[in-house]
């Protein structure tokens, strides 16, 4: 337990740290100052762009940079779709692994190339190396460098300033940010005990005779990736629960705060871009104050224990089904409530076997997704918020909607409400479809409520582009392939159009001058109303899934 509560708090103290430092080096990254990289970064953009015909000085319209982001997403998936299905007919295939069938193809395709790496597939036992170095890795910095950009294109935006190029911010996303954290990142995880190699599995014979084969690969490279850009995706099937992915307790720090540090820069960058540091610190606060509440939720209900087996132990023990002994109940708990808030659906522990409080925190994350959210996107989710609340509070108050100079009228609400409604909407209809059939859809592996939250949860992670599960639900099949690659396309590129067109639409407002009479959105009052709005608005959607699910189950044990 003391364990668990300092590596905690020091992980909680070194993204506070990092915060300013690495959202620093975005903002100047994208306000093309100076940086330390600029001596190889510079020449090799330049190449990049020399070869690919990008022209980096031209800034695009609202319409040319969505159409360029999913123009280049479904390139890179058909791509990867088709190296899936002739899997077997490429290199580094030391397993001899086949072409998987067109539907788990296309759902894998979708789910990396959405940034969620929801998995319907056991890596090990399903993709080669080559599938998981060329097809999932190259993804994995794509899909996150898309996310970055289309943050980046948001914030100017609202700032006032042109869209940009997106293929040059996909590319300093890339080159500036996540493969030189990642470069040095997968060199610590190799010194740590994380595997690298091309060698095909060990294979080892047992004290009884039997011949035993333990899968390996290059991991360490694969790993710090899954963990920067939100990925989640494991290498191997329990990913960072297995100890070639996850061995110890520097590891599990580490990795975690890899999994957290873009995010909570992400706020401080935007606060640098828009010169208003103040408004930024005052939003990472609610956001951390709302992070350390759920943390303590989680990890509470995970030490108090299951109370049916408590009883008949006679004694209070912490709840250790589906965790690892080197990380233990607490560990796990801030991990599950980490990587959910961050989107990044990464795992040291099955959430399946989170006791229900801490499995109902770690829906909640999904259904609010700005704790701290996606690669990007969970920053652009506080500003939606933000914009929401100033049109709120404007019309309480009397006064004019307005941020950052700019008026909020009738066309931004109406973007910044489809991009909060299609979340519920890609949950909860699929969610009561699959319910109505569940012996013929479902897959539930758990009865009553614990299965009902396992459908809720499979959709709120496809919907909210995270790829974590309630794992022991049967979803390779036809129907969860195609109703969840549903769920990710819906819930990744809808928002990303409303996003961008809204940040157009405000660039091109006129900026009013600060007056006695101006709402101002960088105070403690204001920030709290925020944080109000956000926890209604999340109540109001989701509270009776919640009640039918986690809390439900919460009342049926205490019973």
């Amino acid at each position: 337990m003391l364990t668990g509560i300092i590596q905690i708090t020091l992980i909680l103290l070194i993204i506070t740290i990092t915060t300013p430092i690495l959202g620093g080096y975005i903002a100047r990254v994208f306000l093309h100052q100076s940086t330390l990289l600029d001596p190889i970064g510079l020449p090799l953009e330049r190449l990049i762009y020399t070869l690919s015909g990008i022209r980096s000085q031209y800034n695009m319209s609202a319409w040319q940079y969505i159409r360029a982001v999913i123009f280049s997403n479904l390139v890179m998936g058909i791509f990867v779709f088709f190296v899936f299905i002739l899997q077997g007919l490429l290199p580094l295939n030391p397993t001899n692994l086949t072409g998987v069938n067109w539907d788990l193809a296309l759902h894998t395709a979708i789910s990396f190339v959405t940034n969620t790496n929801q998995q319907h597939y056991s890596g090990e036992t399903t993709y080669s190396y080559f599938s998981q170095m060329f097809a999932l890795g190259f993804l994995m910095f794509t899909s996150a460098g898309t996310g970055i950009a289309v943050a980046i294109a948001f914030i100017r935006g609202l700032t006032g300033r042109a869209l940009g190029n997106f293929y040059v911010d996909l590319t300093q996303s890339i080159t500036r940010i996540l493969l030189p954290i990642s470069l040095v990142g997968a060199m610590a995880l190799v010194i740590a005990g994380v595997p690298e190699t091309l060698a095909p599995p060990a294979v080892a014979t047992t004290l009884e005779g039997a011949t035993q084969y333990i899968a390996r690969g290059p991991v360490a490279h694969f790993e710090i990736i899954k963990e920067l850009g939100e990925n989640g995706g494991g290498f191997f099937g329990i990913n960072s629960a297995h100890p070639y992915e996850n061995p110890n307790n520097f590891t599990n720090l580490l990795e975690t705060v890899i999994m957290l540090v873009i995010p909570t820069a992400m706020i401080y960058t935007f606060g640098v871009i828009a010169n208003n540091r103040k408004q930024a610190w005052l939003l990472y606060t609610m956001i951390m104050v709302m992070f350390v509440g759920l943390i303590a939720i989680a990890a509470i209900a995970e030490y108090q224990g299951n109370p049916l087996v408590n009883s008949i132990l006679g004694t209070s023990a912490p709840n250790w089904e589906g965790k690892e002994v080197r990380f233990g109940s607490f560990l796990t708990a801030f991990w599950a409530v980490a990587t959910t808030g961050t989107m990044c659906g990464a795992v040291n522990g099955m959430h399946d076997s989170l006791m229900p409080l801490a499995g109902g925190v770690t829906l909640f994350n999904l259904f609010l997704q700005i704790i701290w959210g996606g690669q990007g996107t969970g920053t652009v989710y506080i500003y939606i918020f933000l914009i929401l609340t100033v049109f709120l509070t404007g019309l309480m108050v009397g006064r004019t909607p307005e941020f950052l100079g700019r008026k909020i009228e009738k066309r931004e609400i109406v973007l910044a409400s489809v991009i909060l409604l299609v979340h519920p909407m890609m949950i909860l209809i699929p969610a009561a479809i699959t319910m109505a059939a569940p012996d013929l859809l479902s897959g539930i592996s758990n009865p009553g409520f614990h299965g009902y939250s396992q459908v809720v949860f499979e959709y709120a992670s496809a919907a909210a582009n995270n790829g974590s599960g309630f794992e022991g639900l049967k979803d390779n099949t036809l129907w969860w392939n195609i109703s969840t690659s549903l769920g990710l396309i819906v819930g990744r590129y809808v928002p990303i159009i409303a996003l961008i067109l809204l940040a157009d639409s405000i660039s091109h407002k006129q900026t009013i001058p600060e007056t006695i009479g101006t709402l101002r959105t960088d105070t403690g009052m204001f920030t709290t109303i925020t944080a109000g709005v956000i926890l209604i608005l999340g109540a109001l959607t989701f509270l009776p899934v919640l009640v039918l699910g986690p809390i439900a189950e919460a009342f049926q044990l205490a019973g």
